[in-house]
């Protein structure tokens, strides 16, 4: 009989430990999802023509939903690009009316400069904004520089698909 009592002792303390170790799993999972989910989110400003034929904006999250366990990387899905073209524009630069010549993401390196709007919202474009131009019909919008120095950016011309 006592040989039962230790035996049913040690089944009792064995079967707790999965259920300790699934408890302990779904903690550690539950705080890695808040971690990610407190993560600064990627952030694009997207221009488009409305069914007015003016140019408006948008901004939206870029999902990262693809997860590299083995870097701690999350990534977007993979876009077509058709080539990259880097650009510099002087303090003098300014465009009027005119629409994008093709959908493309555009990208500031470094400067600044603003899009106008129709409606006369200014989008204020600097370092690390990340802007998709899809008014490529329409009235369009304005660009100019708003600093005293060249502005550096990369234009990715999107494939449409």
């Amino acid at each position: 009989m006592k040989i039962i009592r230790e035996l049913g002792k040690w089944l009792l303390l064995v079967g707790w430990i999965p259920t300790i170790m699934l408890v302990s799993y779904s903690i550690v999972q539950s705080a890695s999802l808040s971690a990610q989910e407190g993560r600064k989110p990627l952030k694009i400003t997207r221009i488009y023509t409305g069914d007015d034929g003016k140019t408006h904006m948008e901004e939206y999250a870029e999902p990262l939903n693809i997860r590299r366990e083995s870097s701690n990387t999350d990534l977007s899905e993979v876009y077509a690009a058709e080539s990259i073209q880097f650009r510099r524009n002087s303090p003098d630069y300014f465009i009027d009316w005119h629409t994008a010549p093709r959908r493309q993401y555009v990208i500031t390196i470094s400067g600044e400069s603003e899009v106008e709007l129709a409606d006369g919202t200014k989008i204020h474009l600097y370092p690390g904004l990340i802007l998709l131009a899809e008014d490529t019909t329409g009235q369009g919008h304005i660009s100019r520089a708003v600093e005293e120095e060249d502005r550096l950016s990369i234009f990715i011309p999107l494939v449409y698909s």
